[in-house]
């Protein structure tokens, strides 16, 4: 769970720009969650599909800011904004995984009847099935589509520490995964800032526990990195049992944070995963 390598303290100019904040800027609740927690940098009401992308740990909605114009114009790509970072950086963080998955299923649920896909990394796969859980128990409608990338299935329970380590020891585990050459980090006045949010994306990601229940119904896809220390092939195929649907498995080089480098390929799976037409050009 890698932390992002380009955090950027400054609001996202390139969002929804209506303050979900100011009274009486949307019409109901569910509006107004959905402003709060997606960003959408590209907007394409017309795109038969909504694409809701989560960020792995110290990861927020900037990460995906490149997949619009990587992705067919039949694509919207919506990226949540979990709390604590970029232009909420003010709120607090949240670490239980029933608040978090609550509040992005409330949020995906506010776009209406539109088609959505659902595209998790590391602990924003296990966010994005647990969202996908609600959705579909209690309102009776699914994604199009899951994608879970460089995580474990849910029942395979990884007891983790990190979040309970030092601010030296999560900086060491932060470089081991490759999320940052920990440069930035060593800085104690950069620790103060960052490290609160890290840790509490580790103890929601280190803490969680599979509950059993009705599984999901919409097809899923894993994708891990050949050299990924934190899954492999055979902890990946676990997730096909969270299903009544189709599932597939697919492998690319690279390690936990193989989505960087293979970008281009992810996306052109992604595009083939989600049945849409080619991808644009690559810049």
């Amino acid at each position: 769970m890698p932390y992002e390598r380009t955090w950027k303290i400054a609001p996202n100019r390139g969002a929804d720009v209506t303050d979900p904040k100011s009274p009486g800027a949307y019409p109901n609740d569910a509006a107004r969650a959905t402003a709060s927690w997606l960003r959408c940098q590209v907007p394409r009401p017309e795109a038969e599909l909504c694409l809701i992308c989560l960020p792995h740990a110290g990861g927020s909605a900037s990460f995906y800011k490149d997949w619009p114009r990587l992705l067919p114009e039949g694509i919207e790509v919506r990226a949540v904004q979990y709390p604590g970072r970029e232009d909420r950086f003010d709120e607090e963080c949240t670490d239980d995984m029933d608040v978090m998955a609550d509040a992005v299923a409330r949020a995906v649920l506010g776009l209406g009847d539109r088609r959505f896909a659902l595209f998790g990394h590391s602990m924003g796969a296990a966010v994005a099935y647990e969202t996908a859980r609600r959705i579909e128990r209690v309102h009776q409608t699914e994604p199009v589509k899951l994608i879970v990338s460089g995580r474990h299935a849910p029942h395979q329970a990884v007891h983790g520490d990190v979040h309970l380590r030092d601010d030296d020891a999560v900086v060491d585990e932060l470089v081991r995964l490759g999320g940052t050459d920990g440069v930035l980090l060593r800085d104690p006045e950069m620790q103060s800032v960052f490290l609160p949010v890290i840790r509490s994306d580790f103890r929601l990601a280190e803490t969680y526990r599979h509950t059993p229940g009705t599984e999901l119904r919409c097809p899923v896809t894993a994708v891990i990195g050949d050299s990924d220390p934190e899954v492999d092939e055979v902890q990946a195929s676990g997730w096909a049992s969270h299903t009544s649907g189709a599932f597939a498995l697919h492998t690319l080089p690279g390690d936990h944070f193989y989505l960087t480098p293979e970008r281009d390929a992810l996306l052109d799976l992604v595009t083939r995963e989600l049945g849409a037409a080619k991808p644009v050009g690559r810049a």
